[in-house]
């Protein structure tokens, strides 16, 4: 055999071992609208261009997921991020936060013939966990009201959204809960109302994020950064406006749901990322920081972030690697890292503006 021929059929193996050499991530999230990315992503081979094979699989309820996760079921999950706290201070499994996301498309739903927070009083408030998430957000809202949980009402957790909306379908005592695209348009398909969305009732809230515990992170840095690009690729298809039709058409196939229930979570898309802003334009964002604070403040990330790495517990600390700069969504991480440390309440605007900012320029 010629020696052009061996190195050809060297070439070729090379190719087809690489091919195949897809490093396996098992993901974990809620059968929300917000799994489009997911489906559009092993669709489009946008995962499978950063080398990564991505499976995943929904969850009946935050702790259960919780708990895969802890038990190594799968290697990254997405999710409300006040679980990755409760899985850190409750739990104690070291998890870390690797992105952030949006403020969600949840509404404050009631049930059928009732029109106001009073009309909650002495029934049931149906949750997932009862401790984080959602639940935190429906007791806040109600306290708000003058309702406080266990004196003026009780909770029914039922687990995720197809649950939440199966125990409001049946009626009874359950009397409100918090949902989601598309299970909150169905329940007002169905008779029931929506007393508003908890972003306005709030304010900025981080509906959903990825975290995955630190040890496996710490283990496969170059995997998760691909995950990260792969995810992001994904999302950015979402929110094209050209790809709508299409979407649209992967929702009704892949969701199962009617045409207008999956235009209007196409529509919603296309509103996740302004709730980051607080409805500011990217230009008034701009604004208010003065000359030469991006370079200032990575760097000063880049040290706090480093530095943070190897003390486990602390409260979500981003992974930042070891080797090399940072780059793309690596000086995402260490930014929003130090804002969460400056201040988790005051700084929520920024940090989701900052992720928002790089989906949107990577």
């Amino acid at each position: 055999m010629s020696l052009t021929r061996v190195a050809t059929a060297a070439a070729l193996l090379l190719l087809t071992g690489s091919a195949h050499a897809e490093d396996l991530i098992r993901l974990n999230t809620f059968p929300t609208a917000r799994s489009l990315p997911f489906f559009v992503g092993v669709e489009k081979g946008l995962f499978a261009k950063q080398g990564i094979k991505l499976e995943f699989e929904f969850t009946e309820s935050s702790k259960a997921q919780r708990e895969g996760l802890a038990a190594g079921k799968f290697e990254v999950v997405h999710s409300a991020v006040d679980n990755a706290l409760a899985m850190i201070e409750v739990a104690k499994v070291d998890v870390v936060i690797v992105s952030g996301g949006d403020g969600g498309t949840n509404e404050f739903i009631v049930g059928k013939g009732l029109n106001s927070y009073a009309d909650v009083r002495g029934k049931a408030l149906v949750t997932d966990a009862p401790n984080t998430a959602y639940a935190l957000q429906a007791k806040k809202i109600l306290l708000k009201q003058g309702l406080k949980d266990g004196v003026d009402y009780r909770i029914n957790a039922v687990g995720s959204g197809p649950n939440r909306l199966k125990a409001m379908l049946e009626g009874g005592d359950n009397a409100a809960a918090i949902m989601n695209l598309p299970f909150s348009a169905q329940a007002i398909e169905a008779g029931m109302k929506s007393l508003g969305r908890t972003v306005d009732l709030l304010g900025p809230y981080q509906a959903g994020g990825a975290f995955v515990l630190r040890s496996w992170a710490k283990q496969h840095p170059d995997m998760l950064e691909r995950y990260l690009a792969g995810y992001i690729s994904s999302l950015r298809w979402v929110l094209d406006k050209s790809h709508r039709e299409e979407a649209i058409a992967l929702l009704m196939s892949k969701r199962n749901l009617t045409r207008s229930l999956a235009e209007r979570i196409d529509e919603a898309f296309g509103r996740l990322d302004q709730h980051a802003f607080d409805h500011l334009p990217e230009r008034t964002f701009d604004r208010l920081l003065p000359a030469g604070f991006h370079l200032q403040f990575l760097a000063h990330a880049r040290r706090l972030g480093q530095a943070m790495l190897a003390q486990p517990g602390n409260g979500g600390a981003l992974l930042l690697p070891e080797r090399g700069g940072l780059q793309g969504f690596q000086r995402t991480q260490a930014a929003a890292f130090v804002l969460r440390r400056l201040s988790r309440i005051r700084q929520l605007r920024l940090q989701l503006a900052l992720l928002v900012l790089q989906v949107r320029d990577r």
